[in-house]
C-alpha cells in the first residue's frame, strides 16, 4: 500500500480487539487465557491482540481468539470500545470488544500463541484479570442483562 500523503501533529494510538466467548449455559461462563507474556504475564485475560494494519477489526478479532485458543465462532457482536489512559502499560491502547456465543458442548479452547493455558471462567465469579479487563467484563454482564 501506497504511503499516504497525510501526516498528522497528534499521537495514533494502537488498535486492540478483546473477544468476549460466552456460554450458551443458565449459569454463563467467559473463555480466558492466561498470558504467557509481559506485561501481566501468568494473568488472566480476555484473548485478543493487537489489529494488523489494514486489518478489518472483525477479522482481526477472529484470528486472535483462533490464534490464542483455537476457537472459530460463528456471529460476534461489536459490544464496546475501551481507551481510558493507563489501560496498557504498553501504551496508549484503544481496544473494541467483540462478544460471542458458544455451545460449550461443541467447542474445546486450546491455548496457543500468546496464552498459556485457556479456560472458561463463571462470568460471575472471575479470578482477578490483566489489563482493564475486569471493567470490560463488568460492562458485559450489563450488556448481556439489557438483551
Amino acid at each position: 500500500m501506497a504511503q499516504s500523503p497525510y501526516c498528522y501533529d497528534h499521537p495514533r494510538p494502537a488498535v486492540t480487539a478483546d473477544i468476549i466467548t460466552v456460554t450458551r449455559e443458565p449459569r454463563p461462563r467467559v473463555l480466558l487465557i492466561r498470558r504467557k507474556h509481559p506485561p501481566f504475564a501468568g494473568s488472566w485475560a480476555l484473548p485478543g491482540g493487537f489489529v494488523d494494519q489494514d486489518e478489518p477489526l472483525e477479522a482481526a478479532a477472529r484470528r486472535e481468539l483462533r490464534e490464542e485458543t483455537g476457537l472459530e465462532v460463528g456471529e460476534l457482536t461489536q459490544m464496546r470500545t475501551f481507551g481510558d489512559p493507563g489501560r496498557d502499560p504498553r501504551g496508549w491502547t484503544v481496544s473494541i470488544a467483540f462478544v460471542t456465543f458458544v455451545d460449550p458442548t461443541s467447542v474445546k479452547p486450546q491455548a496457543g500463541d500468546d496464552a498459556a493455558e485457556a479456560a472458561w471462567h463463571p462470568l460471575d465469579s472471575l479470578p482477578p484479570l490483566a489489563f482493564d479487563h475486569d471493567k470490560v467484563l463488568a460492562c458485559a454482564r450489563q450488556w448481556l442483562a439489557s438483551r
